[in-house]
């Protein structure tokens, strides 16, 4: 899996937007608070943290990674994250009404555990996305024009990994024994500054961050050259339009 050590700065400067851009969906999805508390898994740099507590909602963060708690103590002062990994969290059964995990099953080496920890922690519904069209394929545009191989690290066993489609990632979430998953999809485009896009690669954020990582000096300035280029294509008013697409599934309360 993508190692996420040391990316808190750059993450938090370019995907954090986009990865919070699920949360008017899971907001609907759970109706208004009315008192009821929620912890966040793989919270990040605290953007989604801090707009659940916005919305009124009792909130605990939860992130592995040290540089993200730093960035989200420094962004959300109110927030403190506590150091936690699926699937053993620092809780006991039942502690909240609702647990998030926000674009971290992808990431975890058993998702069906995963799944499984998020359903002990909560007393009610768990909320769970996954992408099923990626930022991967804008970064697919960039290799194949530099005549680069695209970031191939290691995948999930074929006995973890489930299906990236809507279906796929409901029939994992019920195979790890939570109830009555209903799944939707949900469409958005991101409007991303090329800057701070750039900023992800070099700073190692997700697969591209590690190609970059592992390239030579002469790939790494064709990366440049042919990211350059599809920016000049494809940018209007000096951002890029991104599409992308999530599935979001909600159980419920057992």
């Amino acid at each position: 899996m993508k190692d996420w050590s040391g990316v808190g700065e750059a993450y938090s400067a370019s995907y954090s937007a986009l990865c919070a851009g699920t949360f008017v969906a899971m907001r609907e999805a759970l109706g208004e608070p009315h008192g009821r508390s929620l912890v966040d898994v793989g919270a990040g740099d605290g953007t989604l943290a801090a707009m659940w507590t916005a919305e009124g909602w009792t909130v605990t963060a939860c992130e592995p990674e040290s540089t993200m708690r730093a960035v989200s103590r420094r962004r959300h002062p109110r927030i403190d994250p506590i150091d936690g990994t699926l699937p053993a969290l620092p809780f006991a059964d039942g502690a909240f009404d609702v647990a998030i995990a926000n674009f971290v099953l992808s990431h975890v080496p058993s998702p069906r555990s995963a799944a499984a920890e998020l359903r002990r922690v909560s007393r009610g519904a768990v909320v769970a996305t996954t992408w099923t069209l990626s930022p991967s394929w804008f970064w697919a545009e960039i290799t194949e024009r530099a005549g680069i191989a695209p970031f191939g690290g290691p995948r999930l066993p074929d006995d973890e990994d489930f299906e990236r489609t809507a279906d796929g990632f409901g029939r994992m979430l019920q195979e790890a024994g939570l109830q009555r998953v209903e799944v939707t999809e949900l469409d958005w485009t991101w409007s991303a500054d090329p800057r701070a896009l750039w900023r992800s690669v070099e700073g190692g954020v997700a697969g591209a961050g590690a190609l970059y990582a592992g390239l030579d000096q002469v790939d790494r300035q064709r990366f440049r050259t042919a990211f350059d280029q599809v920016v000049d294509e494809r940018s209007a008013n000096s951002f890029l339009p991104l599409a992308h697409r999530a599935a979001v599934a909600v159980s419920a309360a057992r």
